[in-house]
Parts: C-alpha cells; sequence; structure tokens
C-alpha cells in the first residue's frame, strides 16, 4: 500500500482529550484512531497496527502502564507516546526505561506531539 498516510492510535478515557488529540494529528497529515480505553485498544489490535500510539496513563480499568506492559509481552514494537495530566517523575523514568519514546504533560502543545510523533514513526523498523 504505497502512500500510506501513518495511522496513529489514540487512547484517552476523556473524549474532549481524544477529540482534541486527533484533531492535531489529523491536521498534520496523520491517519488517527480513536479509543475510549486501554482494552478496546487492545482488542483492536487484532485486525489494525497503527504505526504510532498516543497513550493516557490514568485511565479506569487497564492503565496506560498496563497497555504498555501487554504491548511489551505481545512483543509488538509500536512506539508509546504517554501523556498524563499529572507528572510524576518517577513514573516518567518507569515509561520511558520500558520503551516509551516520549512522555508528556497535558495540555500538550500541537508542536510537541506532532515532533515526537514524526521521531518515533522514524524510529520503528
Amino acid at each position: 500500500m504505497a502512500n500510506r498516510l501513518p495511522l496513529i492510535a489514540v487512547v484517552d478515557d476523556e473524549e474532549s482529550v481524544r477529540l482534541a488529540l486527533a484533531r492535531m494529528l489529523r491536521a498534520s497529515s496523520f491517519e488517527v484512531s480513536i479509543y475510549r480505553c486501554g482494552e478496546d485498544f487492545l482488542e483492536s489490535l487484532k485486525t489494525v497496527l497503527p504505526d504510532c500510539v498516543v497513550l493516557d496513563f490514568q485511565m479506569p480499568g487497564l492503565t496506560g502502564r498496563d497497555v504498555q506492559r501487554a504491548l511489551s509481552l505481545q512483543k509488538l514494537p509500536l512506539p508509546i507516546i504517554i501523556v498524563t495530566a499529572h507528572d510524576q517523575p518517577s513514573l516518567r523514568e518507569k515509561v520511558l526505561a520500558d520503551g516509551a519514546v516520549a512522555y508528556f504533560t497535558k495540555p500538550l502543545r500541537r508542536d510537541t506531539l506532532i515532533a515526537a510523533v514524526d521521531q518515533a514513526i522514524r524510529r520503528t523498523p
């Protein structure tokens, strides 16, 4: 499939955040799929594999950390960008050590998000 736009998955339990992130990404020529919870996102991987995941850390049910671990156990080489409303330096260290390519606090600046997604996609084999 030549010239396919990169697909970015946005996983966040807050609808307004999901829609805002999706708008930012679509405006920068990415395809976007949105998920309200980690469970829905993991289920979707049976049929579609995104090029990058923008993942909220604090969600009901499976947290972003749970999703990150599940992806690692499945050995899926998806670049993960963690976003959170509550910055915790120890959390930042853990998720980055476990392979997340970036960690940001909300609200995100468009240029910061797009640069991180571009970099994450380029790093993927």
